[in-house]
């Protein structure tokens, strides 16, 4: 993903898109959110998960630096 793609994502965005963007597959984002240990706040709306994306581009900017 890159830093365009990051910084136009809005608000929240999907697990599949966080987990993209951090270079996990898309069944180890999902077990790690029901487990509570995705590396971002999670943010649950009935069956469906939804990525806090200051959360992420927080994280990735400490990856990075």
């Amino acid at each position: 993903m890159t830093h365009e793609e990051l910084a136009a994502l809005p608000t929240t965005t999907t697990i599949e898109t966080a987990a993209r963007a951090l270079g996990l597959g898309r069944t180890r984002a999902y077990q790690l959110a029901r487990e509570g240990c995705f590396p971002c706040k999670v943010i649950r709306i009935g069956a469906t998960y939804r990525v806090v994306t200051a959360d992420l581009h927080r994280l990735l900017t400490v990856n990075r630096g």
